[in-house]
């Protein structure tokens, strides 16, 4: 059973639905078959690297809002994660453009390794306020989950896996994806938003009798 992720690394609720994802896959079972692949998506394709300012002060630029209001919209998102067990730190966190970070997401997907990529990139983004837009950042955490630091900075340092984003971006609006995180399972039940547990385990568990019933014979 194939499971598919539009997300981005700079969106709050995109983690969260990760994790509640997680949390049906494991009450669902199957693990051995079940393969997940992740989809690049970037809600601002021209953000900037380095921002003047914080996660807050960018956020009130952007919705017209005082910094304070800012704040205060994003207090029933920490509680959100809290109850996923993620603790976000949003006062630290560092707005950067994500599109290295999707490249590297690809790379590690050659090598099976993509669904810890992923992880490590949210975590250190929204947890560990690390910069995810720094090519150094994210070399250190590929090195972390165990790809290789000389082939990853190759990679890092060159255009490779930018068409691999591209055509995710391109793929997204043609299948009704204009919004993250969007789930889609067995290219037929899609789920759109940070959605409960059991919601995705519903999906789950209607896509899976769909192909076991397919598999059977006639």
């Amino acid at each position: 059973m194939k499971i598919e992720v539009w997300s981005d690394f700079s969106c709050p609720f995109c983690y969260i639905g990760k994790q509640r994802l997680g949390q049906a896959i494991d009450q669902f079972g199957h693990h051995e078959q079940i393969q997940i692949e992740f989809h690049s998506f970037e809600l601002d394709k021209n953000a900037p690297t380095h921002y003047h300012g914080d996660f807050y002060s960018v956020l009130s630029a952007k919705f017209g809002i005082t910094r304070e209001e800012a704040i205060q919209m994003n207090q029933s998102v920490i509680e959100l994660a809290k109850s996923v067990g993620l603790y976000y730190q949003l006062d630290t966190a560092i707005p950067t453009n994500t599109f290295d970070a999707h490249r590297l997401s690809h790379f590690a997907r050659q090598y099976g390794k993509q669904k810890e990529m992923v992880e490590a990139i949210f975590r250190a983004h929204f947890i560990e306020s690390k910069h995810i837009g720094d090519l150094s950042v994210l070399l250190e955490l590929a090195v972390d989950i165990g790809l290789d630091r000389d082939k990853t900075k190759e990679m890092l340092c060159s255009k490779a896996h930018e068409h691999d984003v591209r055509n995710d971006e391109e793929t997204a609006p043609k299948i009704g994806v204009n919004a993250v995180p969007f789930v889609v399972i067995n290219h037929k039940y899609a789920i759109t938003g940070a959605q409960t547990a059991d919601v995705f385990l519903q999906a789950l568990h209607e896509a899976w009798r769909e192909e076991t019933y397919e598999l059977q014979p006639k």
